[in-house]
């Protein structure tokens, strides 16, 4: 019977490989095959578009070469590095051409995999380049390969400019070569169908000419039209000028406070020393796009309100442009497109901050590898401002600054772990957007919402401190839900006093000089002046896992809900939940550790 279903199995798979192949032949592939895209270089050179299967629990690759060489190196790492990375490869030797699976030892040195898991599924020349179609299930359980799980993807490429007769003679520092982040287990989903009274609306910048620096930040006002009455955002999309898809990085809009009659217009650097004030008051997300997004739908009970009273006619844009190859003159006029409807869905969509508050008392020690802090929005604050019935947690936008390497957000009911809310445990601050969850959450009064950060400061000589700055951290996650409470922010931090305690401790067993705990010494200061010996080290992690905390309980007027929030315990979990294991599949037979032969001679020839 075993024998039977196995064999079933692998006809079906092998049935999809035959037609999406032959679907291929001949002609261009179609993108209704590899709905997702986004370019690999800054160049354009090279586009990678892919699928995603959940019943193979695998992906389906296809990746553009515009320009062919003598090969191409692309592959996946923890965080982007070459070294120990998983690979599939493509190289010419000037005589034959190979594809195989690949990777790298901690010295970068390219060696071929035992166990073939990238699985070629075709190789065709095209009048805008050269496609290569390849196929890698989620979890192969080989060491040398990458685990392909939920939250980002560092994808890495190289292009091999000269033939090679062997993986050894490659030299990955000599190529052209990069790495590009995506979210490559995009949720699988409805889309809900738009109303016919829907309407757009694009915020995008008025022709810029893109700075020639490799990092830029650009802010633009913009101003809805006088007595906009309320609607819902029900959708929105990127829009990208033509020929700068691999420089817009990532975009954000976001509504201004109301409690200014005005914003000035500006248009310039988000950190110009010329840019209005108020532009500050800036902060509550309505859209953000990253590269490798696409649009972003609503659920059909719930839409994100705009405009009417209480709502402020300004919308600040902010747009990333990574611009490592310093292109000049380049003109943009990237933004989003909003699509709003008059005809108001059952719910107004509202968004929520769980995690750490921003204050410097939550602070990691130079020189950390995996440095933990968590945020608690506790069974206290759920059961004061959550609706009997609960809310429905659809999205999630995981944050933090550079030092963030990993993000979780748990639900937990009764002291019990319930379920990950959003989790990404390769997290990059340089890849935020608002994701889709592949279920919705429901949040019941008495639950709790516990967010975990890991750190890495290694690079660092002093202590990274909670706070604004872009060298001090954050810890958070939106979370999109639907129906609108009043509880906007639902956070923690360690109880002062503890923290006080613990500069006393610390203070105690010095052996030279003192920490300043005088009143006008600020937190900062006294965490900058503690020697970070192993001790100090040790009773800080100690300190964040059992002092009280305070906890903000806040509504939108940024005032507590009514209680006592201050030196609240921890919340107390007795279960929690298992790491998922990796899923091996079955395979139809032992896969030769050689490369497949491929003929490219005409392709190089063209």
């Amino acid at each position: 019977m075993l024998r039977e279903l196995a064999s079933m199995y692998f006809t079906m798979v092998a049935v999809f490989l035959v037609i999406l192949v032959v679907a291929l032949k001949g002609s261009a592939p179609r993108s209704t095959y590899f709905p997702y895209k986004v370019p690999l270089d800054p160049q354009g050179l090279l586009e990678l578009s892919w699928n995603v299967s959940y019943p193979e629990q695998a992906v389906y690759f296809q990746i553009l070469i515009r320009e062919f060489k003598f090969g191409l190196l692309f592959g996946m790492s923890d965080r982007g590095e070459f070294e120990n990375a998983d690979l599939a490869m493509l190289w010419t030797d000037g005589n034959s051409s190979y594809f195989g699976d690949a990777w790298s030892d901690a010295e970068g040195q390219l060696h071929m995999d035992s166990q073939q898991d990238y699985q070629l599924l075709g190789a065709q020349k095209a009048p805008e380049g050269f496609y290569l179609v390849f196929r890698r299930a989620f979890s192969t359980c080989d060491p040398k390969d990458y685990l392909i799980e939920d939250g980002t993807v560092h994808l890495i490429y190289g292009i091999l400019e000269r033939p090679v007769h062997s993986l050894h003679a490659i030299n990955i520092s000599t190529l052209y070569r990069g790495l590009q982040r995506v979210q490559l287990l995009k949720p699988n989903i409805t889309i809900p169908e738009l109303p016919s009274d829907v309407k757009t609306m694009e915020i995008t910048t008025p022709s810029i000419v893109i700075p020639s620096q490799e990092t830029t930040y650009w802010c633009y006002i913009a101003e809805l039209p006088d007595s906009f009455p309320k609607h819902h955002i029900i959708m929105y999309e990127p829009v990208i000028t033509a020929g700068n898809e691999a420089l817009v990085h990532h975009m954000e809009i976001f509504q201004c406070s109301a409690e200014f009659d005005s914003i000035p217009h500006y248009s310039g650097l988000c950190d110009s020393k010329m840019k209005p004030e108020r532009l500050n008051y800036c902060r509550h997300v309505l859209a953000a796009w990253a590269m490798g997004a696409q649009a972003f739908y609503y659920p059909k009970e719930a839409g994100l309100a705009f405009g009417g009273p209480g709502s402020s006619r300004y919308l600040r844009l902010e747009i990333h442009y990574h611009n490592p190859l310093i292109f000049k003159g380049r003109r943009d006029s990237s933004g989003i497109r909003l699509y709003y409807t008059a005809s108001l869905r059952p719910h107004d969509a509202g968004i929520m901050e769980l995690g750490l508050v921003y204050t410097p008392v939550m602070a990691v020690p130079p020189g950390e590898t995996s440095f933990i802090l968590t945020g608690y929005c506790t069974d206290k604050c759920t059961q004061k401002a959550l609706p009997t019935d609960g809310i429905r947690i659809f999205a999630s936008q995981l944050h933090t600054h550079l030092a963030g390497r990993k993000v979780v957000t748990v639900l937990s009911r009764d002291g019990r772990e319930q379920q990950v809310v959003n989790a990404d445990r390769h997290y990059s601050p340089h890849f935020q957007e608002i994701r889709m969850l592949k279920e919705l959450v429901a949040v019941f009064p008495g639950d709790e919402l516990i967010t975990t950060c890991t750190y890495n400061t290694e690079d660092r000589s002093k202590v990274t401190v909670g706070g604004f700055g872009i060298m001090e951290e954050m810890c958070v996650n939106y979370v999109h839900y639907y129906p609108q409470t009043q509880l906007e922010l639902c956070k923690s931090a360690v109880d002062p006093g503890y923290l006080h305690r613990y500069f006393n401790l610390v203070n105690r067993y010095r052996v030279t000089g003192e920490v300043c705990m005088c009143p006008q010494v600020s937190v900062p200061q006294q965490f900058s002046s503690i020697p970070w010996n192993t001790f100090n080290r040790d009773v800080l992690k100690s300190l964040y896992s059992f002092a009280p905390i305070s906890v903000h309980c806040n509504k939108s007027s940024a005032v507590r809900f009514p209680g006592e929030w201050e030196k609240q315990p921890l919340p107390s979990i007795t279960k929690t939940l298992k790491e998922p294991q990796p899923h091996c599949p079955p395979t139809p037979g032992p896969h030769p550790a050689v490369p497949v032969p491929i003929n490219l001679d005409d392709i190089r020839r063209g």
